[in-house]
């Protein structure tokens, strides 16, 4: 009987009481297998929500990466083109230049020619006057009076067959 009066049976008998009672009336290890489920299941759910989230992002940054290639091959498309452009219209200004310069020489050759005739139109007047001048001196020269008068009366016979 000694058992009995030990303190330390009597807290064991009380710890297996209220163990029975937890297990037996409270149905305790359902319960916390319960909420142990409840846990997983919260866990699970956000688990598959984050591969979710995942996957989304996978998506999304693969789509921008197609984005930024279709961008960069737009890029590069336009460099292309404007390379193009640039070059056509170098050489679309070289012609034009060409053109310019040959139609300026032409021009300037037009002109030269306009001021060949013109300078030669002056020595022709000039070499004109100076002739009649020389031929006026030599005429004054050589001729005496009885010489001019026989050239009037020779000009005055003829001019009757020359104005019919």
């Amino acid at each position: 009987m000694e058992l009995l009066q030990s303190p330390e049976t009597w807290v064991a008998v009380g710890f297996v009481i209220v163990i029975a009672i937890l297990v037996f009336v409270a149905r305790a290890p359902k319960l916390v297998a319960g909420m142990l489920d409840a846990r997983a299941a919260t866990i699970k759910s956000e688990l598959d929500e984050a591969k979710r989230l995942r996957d989304e992002a996978a998506q999304v940054l693969a789509s921008y990466k197609e984005k930024a290639a279709g961008a960069e091959r737009e890029a590069e498309a336009i460099l292309n083109e404007a390379k193009a452009e640039a070059a056509r219209f170098a050489s679309e200004s070289r012609a034009a230049l060409g053109q310019q310069i040959a139609r300026r020489g032409k021009q300037a050759e037009d002109k030269i020619a306009q001021a060949e005739a013109t300078a030669l139109a002056e020595i022709r007047h000039l070499a004109a006057d100076a002739a009649a001048a020389a031929a006026q001196k030599l005429i004054a020269a050589r001729m005496d009076e009885t010489r001019a008068a026989a050239l009037v009366a020779d000009s005055i016979k003829g001019l009757g067959a020359k104005l019919n």
